[in-house]
C-alpha cells in the first residue's frame, strides 16, 4: 500500500480488508493506514517500495552514449532537471530560474512537462523564449547531437526522464504545488541528485524520508526555490552531502521487490 488518505467509502470495504491474509506496506505510515482500514496487524509486513529496485537498476544501466544523453556529457554545465512539472510548478520555477541565472550565468534547465503534448511543449517553449532562454526540444537535441549554446531543453516524450536525471546537478520534482501531490522523487535520488519539491509531498513516503535525510528540500514559493537551487549549485560541499544522502537512501531501501515476492510466496505456499 502506498501513502494516501482513508476516505469514507473505505468503510464499505472493511469486511474485505479484514479478510486479507497478507498485506504489504511501503512504510510504517502505510502499515498504520492498513490497520485503520481493518487489516489485522498480524498479516501486515513493511516490505518497502519495489519501485526503488526498478529505478536503481535502470539508472545503473544507463548508456551515456545514447543519443538523448551523449550531448549533455560533452557540454557539461550546471544543470537542473525538472521532472513531471505542472503549470503550478512552472509558475514558480520560471521565476526562480531567472533569479538563479543572475548568479549562475551558465545554468541549463531540462524540463519535462507532466503531459508532453505538442501544445504543452510549444507553450512552454514560448514562455521560456520570452524570458530569453535559448531552447531546443529533446528530439532536436538528438537530431543535431549537440546542446551547445542551449539554455533550456524541453523533454517532448515520455519514458526518458529517469535517464536524464543522470546528467543533472539538482533535481526538481513536480506535483508538489498540485492537489495530486509530488511525483516520483526516487528517480532523481537514484541518480545521486539532491531533490526539491513543493509543499504537497505527504503522499510520498520517499519524499518524507529524503527530507529527514537532508537529501531534499521543500519550498513554498519562487524565492525559496531559487535559494534552494543556489545553495546546491554554488556550495559543492553541501551539494555533495545531499547527493550522497540521496543515493544512500536508495541503496538502503533496495530489496523491496524480493521481500514482496517472499511475502506473496508464503501466501501461496511451496
Amino acid at each position: 500500500m502506498r501513502g494516501g488518505s482513508v476516505n469514507q467509502p473505505a468503510a464499505f470495504m472493511r469486511p474485505t480488508w479484514q479478510g486479507l491474509t497478507v498485506a504489504c506496506a511501503i512504510a510504517d505510515d502505510d502499515a498504520n493506514r492498513l490497520q485503520s482500514l481493518g487489516v489485522s496487524p498480524e498479516v501486515i509486513s513493511v516490505t518497502g517500495d519495489p519501485a526503488v529496485d526498478a529505478v536503481a537498476q535502470r539508472v545503473s544501466a544507463v548508456d551515456v552514449t545514447a543519443n538523448h544523453l551523449a550531448p549533455f556529457y560533452s557540454d557539461n554545465r550546471p544543470t537542473v532537471i525538472a521532472g513531471s512539472t505542472w503549470s503550478t510548478d512552472l509558475k514558480r520555477l520560471l521565476v526562480a530560474l531567472e533569479i538563479v541565472r543572475t548568479v549562475v550565468g551558465e545554468i541549463r534547465i531540462v524540463i519535462a512537462p507532466h503531459e508532453p503534448s505538442d501544445f504543452g511543449v510549444s507553450n512552454l517553449r514560448e514562455r521560456l523564449e520570452k524570458r530569453s532562454w535559448s531552447t531546443r526540444t529533446l528530439k532536436e537535441v538528438e537530431s543535431i547531437a549537440s546542446v551547445s549554446g542551449v539554455d533550456a531543453v524541453i523533454i517532448d516524450r515520455v519514458g526518458v526522464l529517469p535517464d536524464l536525471y543522470t546528467v543533472g546537478h539538482v533535481g526538481y520534482v513536480g506535483g508538489g504545488f498540485h492537489r495530486a501531490g509530488v511525483h516520483s522523487v526516487i528517480e532523481p535520488a537514484a541518480a545521486r541528485l539532491p531533490v526539491i519539491f513543493g509543499p504537497q509531498y505527504r503522499n510520498s513516503s520517499a519524499a518524507i524520508d529524503l527530507l529527514k535525510e537532508g537529501a531534499a528540500k521543500v519550498v513554498t514559493d519562487a524565492e525559496g526555490l531559487a535559494d534552494s537551487l543556489l545553495s546546491w549549485l554554488e556550495d559543492t560541499k553541501e551539494h555533495s552531502y545531499a547527493a550522497n544522502r540521496a543515493f544512500g537512501y536508495i541503496h538502503a531501501h533496495k530489496g523491496a521487490a524480493e521481500r514482496t515476492v517472499d511475502a506473496l510466496t508464503h501466501l501461496v505456499g511451496p
